[in-house]
Formats: structure tokens, sequence, C-alpha cells
């Protein structure tokens, strides 16, 4: 018996050294309405499931069907630069954004994981829509949080060695950007804006969610969405968030008007599990309609199996949602990789 209870020792000693070591360094600031000096919190007091319900949608689970495509033809070469607005579809949560002469990337994902290991955690299902070689030259790029399918640390090192851009983040994750030897990084607050020319801003914005990448940082960090505030009309990409109607109608009355939305759709089910930290299709629609978005474009689906929603769910889903609400399904976008569209 007494190896049995050293071997337990043993592992609940290993997991906990390997949770510490992939933790991230924590914010450090003074208390504000979303940070209570420690973590920092949903405005709704929204929060992630803690272990004892993680262990018991594991033990649950019920997923529908996914399966690898390979396929995929990769999409033509962006332009090097455009000066209308041109969003282009590479995987999950990342798009080129390309608007007035600038080239963004949000949340840039290309490995084939999205885990802090190369041997497990969730699978690439479905290879980028745009080669990384065929990138434009990158000006900035906004991570919208730290968890592993929003920063993968292999990608923003790639895009840092061959673009030099600046990196957007919420509040403590810079001091991980800069473990990986990141220095062109700048983090904001809910609310905080970045300028980008005598005519732009990028203004961080809030959203429902958490964050953490070990066992010893959940909430340790800030999450946020964003908008690209530009004369002609805004771009709002909400990064990963739950519903909480008073956020997005906030959003959409102090960033009006917004001319372009990039929602999320997929990981949502269960929702008694995801519903804190994930909007299913139909919120997606309603986020739509409460910042009264011109344009909006799926995002957070069919790439990684996150939830346990199938691969095609969120989009039948979302066609579903649209016609319960009357809404054409060219006002919400839901592009294949690599595809690129211009807002007229």
């Amino acid at each position: 018996m007494l190896w049995i209870l050293v071997a337990v020792l043993v592992f609940i000693l290993i997991i906990i050294s390997v949770g510490s070591y992939l933790s991230a360094p924590r914010y450090k600031g003074p208390a504000t309405d979303n940070f209570d000096g420690k973590k920092f919190k949903n405005p709704s007091g929204a929060s992630a499931q803690g272990l004892k319900r993680v262990l018991q949608w594991l033990i649950q689970r019920e997923q529908g069907p996914w399966k690898k495509i390979t396929d995929i033809k990769y999409g033509q070469k962006p332009p090097e630069t455009t000066h209308s607005v041109r969003v282009t579809f590479i995987n999950h949560s990342s798009f080129l954004i390309q608007v007035d002469g600038f080239n963004i990337l949000t949340d840039p994902v290309y490995s084939e994981r999205v885990s802090p290991f190369s041997w497990a955690g969730p699978l690439r299902m479905r290879p980028p829509g745009i080669r990384f070689e065929d990138l434009p030259n990158i000006d900035y790029v906004l991570i919208s949080h730290n968890h592993y399918d929003h920063l993968d640390k292999d990608t923003v090192c790639r895009i840092m060695r061959v673009h030099q851009p600046i990196f957007v983040v919420p509040l403590g994750v810079d001091k991980f950007m800069q473990t990986l030897g990141i220095q062109k990084v700048i983090s904001l607050d809910w609310w905080q804006e970045l300028p980008l020319n005598q005519a732009m801003k990028v203004a961080s914005v809030p959203a429902q969610h958490f964050s953490g990448r070990g066992m010893l940082d959940r909430d340790c960090t800030l999450w946020c969405g964003y908008v690209i505030k530009r004369p002609e009309g805004n771009i709002y990409f909400a990064g990963d968030t739950g519903y909480d109607q008073s956020i997005f109608k906030e959003i959409g009355e102090s960033m009006k008007p917004v001319k372009l939305s990039l929602i999320p759709i997929g990981a949502y089910k269960p929702v008694w599990f995801m519903s804190p930290v994930h909007i299913s299709p139909r919120q997606a629609v309603q986020v739509h309609l409460d910042v009264n978005s011109e344009q909006s474009v799926a995002t957070h689906f069919g790439t990684f199996p996150l939830g346990d929603d199938g691969q095609q769910e969120p989009v039948e889903e979302l066609l579903h949602a649209l016609a319960e609400q009357g809404l054409l399904n060219d006002k919400f976008w839901i592009l294949n990789e690599g595809e690129g569209r211009v807002l007229k």
C-alpha cells in the first residue's frame, strides 16, 4: 500500500510542477473595476467552470462528428496592401484584416495543436487558409487572451522574426510575450486606445471570458475584444466571449458605427458548461444585432474540436438563427479557408 501512496503523491507533484511551469506571469497593478488586485473578473460576475465541473464534462462528453480535412486548397496570396477594408479568413480566430494601408492579424495560430504539448491536445482538423509565406508584411497583431488556441507561441515568435510587427495584448500578457523574446508589445486595459495614425486607433473592449495557460494563473491576465476605430466606420473583433448583453450594447453604442464585426460561433456545447465563456450561434446573431453591426463574419469554428459541437454544427445553427431573425445570410459571412472579401 505504501508504494501506491508514494506513486500517487509523485504523480500529483509532477502534475503540480508541470502546471506551475506552464503558468504565465501574473499581472501586477492597482485594483480597478475589473481587477481585484489579484485576478480579473467579468462585469456580470460570470466565470469559467471549476475543476469538478470540468471533470464532469470530460466524463460525460458526447462530441459531435469531426474529421481531419487535408484536401483544401490554399487561398490566393492577399495583396500587399489595400486602402479599403479587406478581411481574409485563415482559420479559427485567425484573420488578416487589411484596412487603410495597415495589415493586421488577429489571434494567429499556424501550429498543428493548440496545446502546451506537440504530442497531445486539440489537433488541427483543417489547414490554414493562407500559407504563412503568403502573408503580406504584418504591421500589428491583436491578441485577445492567452489561451493556446488564441496565443500560440510558435506562431507569434515566427511572425516576430519575419515581420517585426507591434503586438497588442490585454493587461499582463505583455509579460508572457517578453519571456518569448518579444519586446514590441503594448498592453491595454478595457477601453484604452492605441493610435495607429492620426485618423485610426485600436481600442480594447470588454469580453466575458477567462485566461490561463497553466494551473496557477487562472484569470491572472486580462482578456478582451478590439475595435479598430476609423472615420469611415469601425471594425469589431470580439475575440472569445460568453454572452452579456450589457457588454455588447455598450460596445455598439460607444463604438458606432460598427461597419464590420468578427464574432465567434463555435465551442458552445454543452451549453451548461460552455455558456459562461462561449456564445452559441444564436447568441452570435444577437451580438450582431446588439452592436448594430452592418456586416459580420463568423469566427472560432471548424478547425479545433474544443467543445462537444460537431465540425459543421455551428455553421448549420448560425444559418437557422439568421433565418429565425429574418436576416439574410449575406449579412453574416461564413468564409471558407483562405477566402478574402472586401467590405463595400
